[in-house]
């Protein structure tokens, strides 16, 4: 055995190791596509904050507040808090104007700080307003929306039934549908990912009884999860959040028939600005959490030991932790013509053979590097298509021909993580900025499409 195979065996074995830690996402995701978990209907009425973070949202924050009024929940159980944080628009007088106009049960604050930019600081000041003027016991729950969210018809009514099974003991998000799938490509790109994380990442763990994660917004946590507080300010308070709630031996649980919708970005510039901010807040979350959750993956006392796990494996780069080994391996075999053996040889094999020989048998590294990111692509769009088959219901406003280019274009989408996350590890003072929101999609504009 010669020094290549050597290498190249070794790498085999690293990036065979790594595939095993990761093999778990693999089982949940094949659960996740074909069942789910249904909760039995609770006769318990519990009463709900719904807090709704709003940044220059005056064309969107009243489409939810209207759809909210609209659910089959009964409205004097469901008390609304808008905050408008840092606004420079009319987002308060939009949703103070509703509360007039016979929208019930509504309260809004203002809070101006352009030092506290993320939406951690909305919810921590939001939070203390609600306790000193309210009293955050007097709530079984807080649901946590954005405000250019729009809910289903019966989704309080669902998450209800969930948050009820659970006793209020744990944490219950809820499918993430998009409101302008179908605007473009961009957002239909969007769109896949957030249906794909439900249906194969969230399902099948709520099926196997592990915990799941929050994926930004449209959950429920108790009351006593913030009775000292909100402390979570970070880039992504959502990731920073479910890694401390499995800490502390808590769970968070899903509910698949409860849905509401987001509105995604539809411009390259803007997709590009938000996934380097939420992966630069992913690091920030493993600088901070990787060393308590190894920890208590080895402690006797830890109860959920299979979702400390899997936690923990979710805060690793998986890019940046294939780039490194990938790069390494390059890195090794480049010292090949120090033992007497061609580089061109390692890189491309035996150049007699036809291309197409070489792409599907060749030894070389190259070769097999092509060969690992076409069956990526190719097993990507099954993926795609998977969930476009599952979500068929769901997914009613999106034509067949936008369908087909975003299942061709999802796995780029994806692939352009490994430039994201190297870019985002070298930034140092990363801000969070404004993503515009300005789809006018009502409940009502749903129902429409759903009949058509």
């Amino acid at each position: 055995m010669n020094y290549v195979e050597i290498v190249n065996l070794v790498f085999t074995c690293i990036f065979g190791l790594y595939g095993l830690l990761m093999l778990h996402f693999v089982i949940f995701g094949i659960i996740g596509v074909f069942t789910y978990k249904k909760y039995p209907k609770t006769d318990v009425i519990n009463k709900y904050g719904l807090i709704i973070p709003a940044r220059n949202e005056e064309k969107v924050v009243g489409n939810l507040i209207e759809s909210i009024h609209k659910s089959d929940y009964p409205q004097d159980k469901l008390h609304i808090f808008v905050i408008a944080h840092n606004c420079t628009d009319n987002t308060a007088e939009v949703a103070r104007r509703l509360q007039k106009e016979g929208f019930a049960n509504i309260s809004v604050y203002e809070y101006n700080n352009p030092n506290e930019c993320t939406m951690g600081y909305a919810f921590r000041h939001l939070f203390s307003c609600i306790e000193k003027d309210y009293g955050t016991q007097s709530f079984d729950g807080f649901f946590i929306f954005n405000a250019d969210n729009i809910v289903e018809k019966n989704y309080f009514t669902k998450m209800n039934d969930a948050f009820e099974y659970y006793d209020h003991q744990y944490v219950v998000t809820s499918f993430r549908n998009s409101k302008n799938f179908g605007s473009n490509i961009m957002s239909g790109l969007y769109g896949m990912y957030f249906a794909l994380g439900c249906v194969c990442e969230f399902r099948g763990r709520n099926v196997c009884g592990c915990s799941t994660r929050i994926a930004g917004c449209g959950y429920v946590i108790s009351s006593k999860v913030v009775e000292n507080g909100w402390p979570y300010v970070t880039l992504t308070e959502d990731w920073e959040f479910s890694a401390d709630q499995i800490l502390d031996s808590n769970k968070i649980r899903y509910c698949d028939e409860a849905i509401f919708y987001d509105e995604q970005p539809t411009t390259f510039k803007v997709m590009w600005r938000q996934r380097v901010r939420w992966s630069r807040g992913h690091l920030l979350v493993l600088y901070s959490r990787v060393k308590d959750l190894l920890k208590a993956l080895f402690s006797p006392k830890t109860k959920h030991r299979m979702s400390t796990f899997d936690i923990a494996m979710n805060c690793l780069p998986f890019c940046l932790v294939l780039g490194f080994i990938g790069i390494l391996q390059y890195i090794l075999l480049a010292f090949a013509p120090c033992f007497g053996i061609d580089y061109n040889t390692v890189l491309f094999g035996n150049q007699a053979n036809e291309w197409w020989y070489n792409l599907l048998l060749g030894d070389g590294a190259l070769w097999g590097l092509a060969r690992s990111t076409i069956g990526t692509y190719f097993g990507m769009l099954a993926l795609a298509i998977i969930v476009f088959i599952v979500c068929r219901k769901r997914i009613f406003h999106v034509s067949l021909g936008k369908k087909i280019l975003v299942s061709l274009l999802w796995p780029l989408f994806l692939m352009i993580q490994f430039p994201i996350d190297f870019v985002a590890m070298c930034s140092r003072n990363l801000g969070w900025k404004v993503i515009p929101h300005d789809d006018k999609t009502t409940i009502n504009t749903l129902d429409e499409k759903r009949k058509n």
